[in-house]
């Protein structure tokens, strides 16, 4: 592997049934590895773009930091995995960004990781691992069941304060090549520059850009007007790039608004046939129960 690929969505739930009934029996993953490492944890493949990992706390002090999750927060998305082949460079061009990592463990000889915090990741925690082979294989859960018609993880989608600084961490740093830009109509076209960069001199020029991965995986960024708090960083409590400029005469220097949460994840079918009426609502309610938003339609819509 030469490049970061965005490999999996991790989500955490005190019991996992609806999770397998999900992501196995109606979407088509099917069971790749996983294991007791402290928690429980396993993995679904789709036919193309990242795995699913479904995460669940267990009697041992190492499910401490979902317990912390799941009471604050309840089921839903807990972070986002990306496999990189250099976890020293990746770590190297994070902190080159202002982003200082956390809970780094290099010691491992099968595998190194290291997480951003989701106020440095645009409102989800996201872990960097140097994967050496593989986990032992493990039988997969009895909840499990056969998988359904086969589907494709086909988008990710991430909403952020910041769309340039967005980019800049996962395209410059976490590799994905961005592939496609939106502008505030919901149009889309391909990026017509040749190094990718899609930034225009109006911010607001652009809404959205999608980034892919040669596993597949697509992230689409979307940046959404947010409304701050007195105190809250770029708000009215801290003096802003803006307000610089009209003190001093000077620019100021402005600084990137993290914050953000992740959107829906995105399935079709891969033979590209439509999900049933009955599909749907067996989908919106095992999405409900998991605390994620989740949309399943045909290859063309979006």
């Amino acid at each position: 592997m030469t490049t970061a690929v965005l490999d999996h969505v991790a989500i955490g739930g005190r019991e996992l049934t609806d999770g397998w009934e999900l992501f196995g029996g109606l979407l088509g993953g099917s069971w790749v590895y996983g294991g007791d490492v402290g928690f429980w944890w396993g993995q679904l493949g789709f036919a193309a773009g990242p795995k699913i990992e479904l995460i669940t706390p267990t009697a041992s002090p190492g499910s401490a930091f979902l317990e912390r999750f799941l009471a604050a927060r309840g089921s839903g998305p807990h972070h986002v995995n990306f496999i990189v082949p250099d976890i020293t460079e990746t770590l190297t061009r994070i902190r080159a960004t202002g982003i200082q990592p956390v809970g780094v463990r290099l010691d491992h000889p099968n595998w190194k990781e290291a997480f951003l915090h989701p106020r440095d990741a645009f409102g989800i925690v996201i872990q960097v691992a140097q994967q050496d082979g593989k986990p032992p294989a493990l039988v997969p859960p009895a909840e499990l069941p056969p998988p359904g018609p086969s589907c494709e993880f086909a988008l990710v989608e991430h909403y952020v304060g910041d769309l340039a600084a967005a980019i800049t961490l996962f395209r410059d740093v976490l590799d994905g090549a961005l592939v496609r830009e939106h502008d505030v109509t919901g149009a889309g076209h391909a990026a017509a520059t040749g190094d990718g960069d899609v930034v225009a001199a109006d911010r607001h020029a652009v809404a959205a850009v999608e980034l892919t991965w040669p596993n597949g995986a697509r992230l689409r960024l979307v940046e959404e007007a947010r409304t701050y708090e007195a105190g809250e960083r770029g708000g009215p409590g801290r003096p802003s790039a803006q307000s610089a400029e009209a003190a001093t005469g000077r620019p100021g220097p402005r600084e990137a608004d993290r914050s953000g949460r992740l959107g829906a994840l995105r399935f079709v079918r891969s033979n590209g046939a439509a999900f049933t009426p009955a599909d749907r609502q067996r989908a919106a309610r095992l999405a409900a129960n998991l605390g994620i938003p989740l949309e399943i339609g045909s290859r063309s819509a979006g």
